[in-house]
């Protein structure tokens, strides 16, 4: 209240609740005071706390009158000279060191940022000098502090401006000596740029990655040369992965991940990298389910009766099953307690049904179905047959058929096909190969949850209707209670049930109606229904399975880069020569840190160089000549003709202002060559 009384204009700043507001005056004691205890890390703090300030764009001549407010209260509240004087000198000198940092760091930059509009932007950053245009849009230091322009501007919600930022840094600019190019700025300044745009400015991401593509402007042989600008997608300022593969994935958009500059770099990783690691241990599981298989389905089944089968083929059984034991169960185990730990280590926890914490990894199907036939297998190894046999006294070594083994060998029959199952299924991944067929099989798995709702509709009529029958008077067999009555509804249901046995529902009528009833809900409506809801669910998917296909891969691609050694990645970096210039025409050689390829002419017509050159001087020092309106210049045409209204307006309100507006007009137009005509004009501009 006292500094609103000191400076009323300070309460247009202050639009925080008043809680709020106590709580920055608390803040604002204990920085006065840890000022005496740590006074150098009080000064870079408020160093940082002033280049925000820059953003909010307070004024600084605020700052006396609420250093004296403050200083009033506190001689209200102690008679003690010591502790007024001791406060007034360290909030002074905080309010200093926030003056002065708002002064150096409040560039023209900032302030248009605070306008939230692209023609201020451009305005403020066309007097920076060519070689310094690109860090003044990226960062601003006062003393040990620095912010950036561009991370502010995402922050205050100015993606206007922010948008406007991305273009100018990525639009490549030319005099006769160099090319001028601000990625290499960008992403050495904000290496994480690609997350942070992901985390909070996601409409900006194809703003930035369109920055990266160079095409040209003529085509040869119908083939038109294109430069992907992706060294710093690829690597890190170490030289080691960049994380900006992890970061598209987990950011799940399938439009961004089809963006040509993902598409490219991708396949690159994909192509000479990724595949040929992903491969080998996908052959290796390939031949676990050979071996899988063989044990399990083939070897066994070799004779129809079991005193036909020989001990050779029992051999070959359990060789099999030991291969599985020792190759898989263990490398599935040692796994499954890696990414556990792993989790668990950095906090990687998901609570299910509110309460229950569950690994993170375990959310991707090939984790989860990797721990099923993990358990699976387990059980297998303890209810294993030849295990339980190998102590008694068989005609034939391993030999899977004893006493023993007469109460377990049914159970573990049933965890033999299921882990058969989950080896199929973990297999599918393969389709990763192929965009066509990994799109293909990610739209059954989406418009899966469909026919899962069938279903559970179909088993709660099935429930409903088998209560009903067996409430019913009737002596058939099929519908002998509720557990019969949903078995017959079922294979009725699945068109199983004997045609035979509908002569004996007919006898009765109330069992007939109610079959009758189940069947025209089952086959009219319930399947009808679930055609139209995978119509429209495959619909919704087929515009994205592409880019759900390419997220399916990236997420591989991730999983597989963390397996390469740093030689075998330090090769595939030197072939890629991303330190060498890349040609933009015969003889022009541009800019490094890129991939050049072609493309078919038609593919993305170019009818405008996107590079702009300049000519004049090519000192650094010199600002970029101003630029024509590139984008047709609708905005400015329509600020002239609204000047031009407002001008024959004034003109005409004015005495003998018909006259004059008639000459203005005349004279704005050239229609008029007289000298009256001219003079009208002035005076109408006057």
């Amino acid at each position: 209240k006292r500094f609103f009384a000191l400076a009323p204009a300070g309460q247009d700043y202050f639009k925080q609740s008043t809680t709020r507001l106590y709580w920055i005056a608390d803040k604002i004691v204990e920085m006065t005071i840890e000022m005496y205890r740590e006074p150098r890390k009080m000064v870079e703090d408020m160093s940082a706390l002033g280049l925000r300030h820059v953003g909010y764009a307070i004024p600084t001549e605020f700052f006396a009158p609420f250093v004296s407010g403050a200083v009033e209260v506190v001689r209200s509240m102690t008679t003690d000279e010591a502790a007024q004087e001791g406060f007034r000198w360290s909030l002074n000198l905080i309010s200093k060191i926030l003056v002065r940092t708002i002064l150096e760091g409040s560039t023209i930059v900032m302030q248009a940022i605070n306008t939230n509009q692209e023609k201020a932007l451009v305005k403020a950053i066309s007097v920076s000098p060519r070689g310094k245009r690109a860090m003044e849009l990226l960062n601003i230091t006062v003393g040990t502090q620095s912010i950036s322009p561009l991370y502010w501007a995402i922050e205050s919600g100015s993606l206007v401006t922010a948008q406007a930022m991305i273009n100018d840094l990525l639009t490549i600019r030319a005099d006769r000596d160099n090319y001028y190019y601000g990625y290499d700025d960008l992403f050495t300044r904000h290496p994480e740029v690609i997350q942070r745009l992901c985390a909070d400015a996601a409409n900006l991401l194809w703003s930035l990655l369109d920055g990266l593509i160079w095409r040209s402007r003529v085509a040869v042989a119908g083939q038109r040369r294109v430069n992907y600008y992706v060294k710093h997608l690829m690597q890190d300022g170490e030289g080691k992965v960049n994380k900006a593969m992890e970061w598209l994935a987990e950011n799940k958009d399938p439009k961004i991940i089809c963006h040509p500059a993902v598409v490219m770099f991708s396949d690159v990783f994909w192509g000479q990298l990724a595949n040929k690691y992903f491969l080998i241990g996908r052959l290796y599981f390939l031949f676990m389910l050979v071996v899988f298989l063989s044990s399990q389905s083939v070897l066994k089944n070799l004779h129809d009766e079991i005193e036909d089968e020989t001990e050779e083929q029992y051999i070959a059984i359990f060789a099999c099953r030991l291969i599985i034991y020792l190759g898989s169960l263990t490398r599935l185990i040692f796994q499954q307690i890696k990414f556990c730990f792993t989790d668990c280590q950095e906090g990687a926890m998901t609570k299910v049904i509110g309460f229950l914490p569950v690994p993170n990894y375990l959310f991707s199907f090939q984790q989860f179905g990797s721990l099923v036939l993990t358990i699976c297998l387990v059980l297998m190894l303890a209810l294993e047959p030849i295990v339980h046999c190998i102590s008694a006294e068989t005609e034939k070594l391993f030999s899977p058929y004893c006493n023993a083994s007469e109460d377990i060998i049914y159970a573990y029959s049933i965890l033999s096909a299921v882990a058969m199952l989950l080896y199929w299924l973990l297999l599918t991944d393969l389709t990763v190969f192929s965009m066509r067929f990994s799109a293909f099989l990610l739209v059954i798995g989406r418009v899966a949850s469909e026919v899962g709702l069938f279903l559970g509709a179909l088993i709660y009529l099935i429930a409903a209707f088998s209560g009903a029958i067996s409430s019913l008077k009737q002596n058939l067999s099929d519908f002998a209670g509720m557990h019969w009555s949903a078995l017959s509804l079922w294979e009725i249901a699945l068109g199983i049930y004997p045609s035979s046995h509908f002569s004996s529902v007919i006898q009765t009528e109330f069992v007939m109606i109610a079959v009758s009833l189940f069947v025209i809900m089952i086959a009219i409506f319930l399947l009808n229904l679930l055609i139209a809801q995978l119509n429209g669910a495959y619909q919704v998917v087929y515009e994205d399975m592409v880019g759900y296909a390419r997220l399916n891969r990236a997420q591989i691609i991730v999983t597989t880069l963390e397996q390469v050694s740093q030689k075998r990645w330090f090769h595939f970096l030197q072939n890629q020569k991303f330190e060498e210039r890349l040609e933009f025409g015969e003889g022009d050689i541009g800019l490094p840190g890129g991939l050049q390829v072609t493309e078919p002419a038609n593919a993305n017509p170019t009818t405008v160089d996107s590079i702009r050159r300049f000519g004049g001087s090519t000192s650094r020092t010199m600002p970029w000549p101003e630029e024509a309106n590139l984008d047709g210049g609708d905005d400015d045409k329509f600020e002239r003709l609204e000047k031009l209204i407002v001008r024959a307006t004034k003109n005409m309100g004015a005495p003998g202002g018909s006259k004059k507006a008639g000459s203005s007009s005349a004279g704005a137009s050239g229609a008029s060559g007289s000298g009256r005509g001219s003079g009208g004009a002035e005076e109408g501009s006057e």
